[in-house]
């Protein structure tokens, strides 16, 4: 059987699972979020794969490149991945990427990103279904009235990364 190899990484903004799998980082998320099993699953029945708690150069070069963001020193990841899901996920997170540091988008503009403006909940779906936060931006969508919606690691985190993001390293050393 395959294996996925995890760690548990506390951070700033809470604790993080990440994961790899020959070399690729296949999951970074928020340790307790709703649809941590859900997730998971996918990750195992996709790779046919069991986690194993073990650490590997993948998963410290993660943890390096995460440190360094979150301490506003870092805006870009150079950390190979592996991106487990359906096409349409995939073309979904590949435009979230494309989303630039201190930068916000709407679900609208991911779904024209992918290329159908009546994908937008679809669009949604799989912005929630992300394994891969913060590299794979999804924290960088906002509502179509510019409010803060859904995230994984919840409001208050999503809120913090996005002014960190823009600039207000004070403010987010402040209220951690």
């Amino acid at each position: 059987m395959n294996q996925v190899s995890i760690l548990y990484h506390k951070t700033r903004i809470g604790e993080l699972i990440l994961g790899s799998h020959e070399g690729k980082l296949c999951l970074l998320d928020f340790r307790y979020r709703k649809m941590r099993q859900v997730i998971d699953n996918r990750i195992k029945s996709g790779l046919d794969a069991e986690f194993i708690v073990q650490d590997d150069e993948i998963l410290k070069l993660t943890r390096e490149q995460l440190d360094e963001y979150l301490a506003g020193r870092r805006t870009v990841f150079d950390i190979p991945l592996l991106l487990i899901g359906s096409d349409f996920q995939k073309t979904a997170w590949n435009a979230l990427m494309q989303v630039r540091y201190g930068k916000t988008a709407t679900y609208l503009d991911l779904a024209r990103a992918v290329g159908n403006e009546k994908t937008v909940r679809a669009v949604a779906g799989a912005n929630g279904a992300n394994a891969i936060a913060i590299i794979i931006p999804c924290h960088r969508i906002i509502g179509s009235n510019g409010e803060l919606v859904g995230y994984g690691g919840g409001l208050s985190v999503k809120k913090k990364l996005l002014d960190l993001e823009q600039g207000y390293r004070n403010l987010f050393e402040d209220s951690l």
